[in-house]
Order: C-alpha cells, then sequence, then structure tokens
C-alpha cells in the first residue's frame, strides 16, 4: 500500500458546485478515501486558507505530440491541470499516415517527424510508454483521417474512402478513443459535407462516444453552422460538444445572446456542451480568409520569415510596402494570434452554465497565445475573484466535474473511491501572469498538483514526478453526459 496524504483543514471545492466546506482530505494509492474528519497517519499537509479542489481537466487542447515529446507539461500541471483532452479539431497525432509534408492545420502539432502513430493503439502505447506528467484523453481527427485516404482536400470524400476512415477511427474508438472531433472551418475539411461527417459520427453511437466539433464559422455564419452541429449529433445520436464557441469577426460581436439562445433551445431536445477559453483573441495558423484590418493580428511564427514574430502584420506589410493580404501570403506559413472577439461576448458566453474550460493553447508556438500557460488560473482569479462573473465553485465545476461528465471520466469531484487527481491554491493570490507580450510565465497561486494520487508538483520545487497516463474510454457518455433540459431559448 503506498503512502497515506491528508490535507487537512482545507476549504473543499469539490467539483460540484456546491459552496466549500473546510474538511481533512485523504487519499492512498491514487484514490480519494476520506473527507470530513480524518484520522493521523501519513504524510500531512496543513491547508489552512487554502483551497483543495479536484485537478483541472482542459476539455481543449492541441497537446497530442507533446504529451510523448515533452511529458513534463509544465505548462499545463503548473495551473493545476491535470488531465488534457486532445485530438481537437478535427487535429489529432493518430492514427496518421504522412505521404509528403505536413498540411495545414495538421502542422499546428509538429513536423513530419512527430507523426509516427499510423494507429490510434501506437499512440496509447507510446502515452503510457513515457508516462506524461498528465493523464490523456484522445479524441480522433477527422481531417487526420482525410490526410490518411484523399488525394487532395477541396472534395468530398468518396464512398469508399469513407469506410476507409470508418475502419481507422472504429480500431481508434476500440482502444479507448473518447470521440470523433472535427475542424470544418479549415480548408482541408471545409469540402467536406455534412453527410461525410453523419457518416463517421454515426460509428459513434456503437460505442458510446462524444462528437466534438470546431464549426464551420464562428464568423457570420455561426447560426447556420450550430444548426450544422446540432443536426449531426441528432441523426447519430451522440452529444456534441462545440469547440472554443465564440462571435469571432467585427461585424458577429454583441450577437451571443443569440447564439446562446440558440443552442439552449436546442439542448432541450438533444445531449450539447461547448468549451471557452478566457480571452478575446484566438490563435491558430495565419488563415488569409481572416486577414482584416477590423482588429489587430500578430503573427507568433513563419517559416519564410521568422523575424516576423511578434509583430503585427499591419506594421509587416507597412515596412514591406505591400497590401495586408499580400504580406500574409509572403510570410506562410505561419501562425497568428487574432484579436476577433468583443470582451461581453467571451464573458457571456463562459459564464452560461452549460460552458467548460479549454486553453486551446499551442505547445508548438514559440510566441504562443498566453492561454497556453493561464488559462485556468485567469478563470478563478480575473474572472471569478476580481471581476464576479461567477462564484469560485462555479468557476471549479466548469473546469471539473462538468467536463468529467461530458467524457466520461472517474473524477472531477472529491469524493470517497474517485481518482486523486486534486489542486491545492490560494484563492486570494491565484491569477494568470501571462501576457500577449510575455506568453511563457508560470501562474501565481497554485500550490501543489496531485495527479492519480502522486505529488507532481510544488510551488517551491515545479515538476516533482510524472504520474499521468492514457484514459481510455470506460464507459457510454450518454450514461454521464449532463443535460440542461428546461433553459430557456428561442428557437432558431
Amino acid at each position: 500500500m503506498g503512502e497515506r496524504t491528508v490535507v487537512r483543514g482545507v476549504l473543499v471545492l469539490d467539483g460540484t458546485g456546491r459552496d466549500g466546506y473546510v474538511a481533512d482530505v485523504a487519499w492512498t494509492d491514487g484514490l480519494i478515501t476520506e473527507v470530513g474528519v480524518a484520522d493521523r497517519g501519513g504524510r500531512d499537509i496543513d491547508g489552512r486558507g487554502l483551497v483543495l479542489a479536484p485537478g483541472f481537466i482542459d476539455v481543449h487542447t492541441h497537446d497530442d505530440v507533446v504529451v510523448v515529446r515533452a511529458p513534463e507539461m509544465l505548462p499545463k500541471l503548473s495551473q493545476g491541470v491535470t488531465t488534457v483532452v486532445v485530438g481537437n479539431c478535427g487535429i489529432s497525432a493518430s492514427p496518421v499516415t504522412l505521404t509528403s509534408g505536413v498540411p495545414d492545420p495538421m502542422n499546428l502539432l509538429g513536423t513530419a517527424a512527430d507523426f509516427v502513430y499510423p494507429t490510434f493503439a501506437a499512440y496509447r502505447q507510446a502515452v503510457d510508454r513515457v508516462q506524461p506528467s498528465v493523464n490523456v484523453v484522445a479524441l480522433v481527427g477527422h481531417t487526420a483521417l482525410r490526410t490518411n485516404h484523399l488525394d487532395r482536400f477541396d472534395r468530398p470524400a468518396t464512398g469508399g474512402e469513407v469506410e476507409a476512415m470508418k475502419a481507422q477511427l472504429r480500431e481508434a474508438l476500440e482502444n479507448g478513443a473518447v470521440g470523433l472531433s472535427t475542424g470544418l472551418a479549415y480548408k482541408n475539411a471545409f469540402a467536406a459535407p455534412e453527410a461525410e461527417v453523419l457518416a463517421l459520427a454515426r460509428l459513434l453511437d456503437e460505442f458510446g462516444g462524444v462528437y466534438t466539433t470546431h464549426m464551420r464559422t464562428e464568423f457570420d455564419g455561426v447560426l447556420g453552422a450550430l444548426d450544422e452541429a446540432f443536426s449531426v449529433g441528432r441523426h447519430a445520436g451522440v452529444p456534441v460538444v462545440v469547440s472554443h464557441l465564440k462571435c469571432a469577426g467585427a461585424g458577429n460581436w454583441g450577437r451571443s445572446g443569440e447564439v446562446l439562445d440558440q443552442f439552449h433551445w436546442a439542448a432541450q431536445t438533444q445531449a450539447l456542451g461547448c468549451d471557452c477559453y478566457p480571452y478575446s483573441a484566438g490563435s491558430s495558423t495565419l488563415d488569409l480568409g481572416q486577414v482584416t484590418t477590423d482588429f489587430p493580428i500578430r503573427i507568433t511564427w513563419s517559416e519564410p520569415h521568422p523575424e516576423a514574430g511578434g509583430r503585427d502584420l499591419a506594421a509587416i506589410a507597412a515596412d514591406w510596402g505591400v497590401p495586408l493580404l499580400d504580406a500574409a501570403r509572403r510570410l506562410q506559413p505561419a501562425g497568428a494570434v487574432y484579436h476577433n472577439m468583443a470582451e461581453a461576448d467571451v464573458r457571456r458566453i463562459l459564464a452560461d452554465p452549460a460552458t467548460m474550460i479549454g486553453s486551446d493553447g499551442l505547445p508548438n508556438d514559440p510566441r504562443p497565445h498566453p492561454r497556453l500557460w493561464g488559462t485556468f488560473p485567469r478563470v478563478l482569479g480575473h474572472y471569478s475573484r476580481d471581476e464576479g462573473l461567477f462564484p469560485l465553485a462555479e468557476a471549479v465545476r466548469k473546469m471539473t466535474s462538468l467536463p468529467a461528465a461530458r467524457f466520461g471520466l472517474d473524477r472531477g469531484v472529491i469524493k470517497p473511491g474517485l481518482a486523486a487527481d486534486l489542486v491545492l491554491f490560494d484563492p486570494l493570490t491565484v491569477r494568470d501572469v501571462a501576457t500577449f507580450d510575455d506568453p511563457i510565465r508560470t501562474s501565481e497561486g497554485i500550490v501543489s498538483v496531485w495527479v492519480n494520487g502522486r505529488l507532481s508538483f510544488h510551488r517551491d520545487q515545479g515538476l516533482v514526478e510524472r504520474a499521468g497516463g492514457f484514459l481510455p474510454r470506460t464507459r457510454d457518455v450518454r450514461e454521464t453526459f449532463p443535460r440542461f433540459l428546461g433553459v430557456s431559448g428561442s428557437p432558431p
């Protein structure tokens, strides 16, 4: 039997959203054993003045490759994140077989040398072999499957290609993948009709998986894109998670009320969820379709012009004496941060009871969006404590029990018998310090993080021990997926 650990006299926010209470919390061999007044014995930790919460679950990451290549995972662990969901936006490291270079947006994950998992089983084995600092839950990317089987991306898949993609998706689901993701806004999947996506999503019904989607657009046509996402879920009979729900583009600002009304209306009859990051700027590859003078665009990296990293696109274009679009073409392939959202819309979506927290950080970016290092403390500190957008207990629910239920995980609540993924933090000082100008900075106020019951991070020591692993799908997600029936909304 492993060493017993007890945090004594701590304010427990158990993940359910209920008010905190002072108690002792004990665990042994990776499982929580006592919540209340614990007997003496084992390693005692003084929790007075601190909060103990379930480990945070980052539901939207692109950590597929980095969990193997750099398994310390300090950007996530230092925030209190104990589990990451990879394979989002249609982009996954497996199953992938490249025949040439890495197409955009697959290059968000790494170079051709990183795509060495032709089967999902191979990826799962690699994660378990390195034992990263965090747990890994994996989706299979639709764009990854298209990359394996289509000769070009500007057309729908043929019947034979769909069957080949289904075979690979089946292998992944049999080996523990939790579901399918799409990135229909990207050019490599935009030509895929709803029927192609639905043919794959129907396979999730057999395995009890979840469908997540970076919708076809988050700009002016966002309501139609929502309809398509809901339609796939209804006809496949599976839960849907809308990725990084937002109102992007200056012409779309102020429409979050409409978006949430439509979401709530549909949620009365089907299982729906969404995630959001707590910033009014997004980040991805440099997309010519998003180049505009309506808001600032900062280049984070450029293959042909690395000196452009960290500079605004408008300034680069002015220096070169060319239009904005020509400068963007010259920079590609490249990455960018788009300041394309209104703060009021971010706050409204973030505060909605259905919204989970996801960082959408890009670990391979040399100048990453600060969300990679700061998302979860930003929600706890800036939005909950300082802005009063929601109580601290609600902030914790959005990043613990809610995502655990949506992805069918045996964690996310402080309760005897559940996994001892835990974070100890100071509610008065927790905050993000990463900025757009200085993005690689460890947040403040996170004291200790335990993964599967083992101390993995301490603020005075940094990384202590790697104790994570692959978390396979073990149940039908429909059995745990929370419903928001009765939430008011308007018909589309």
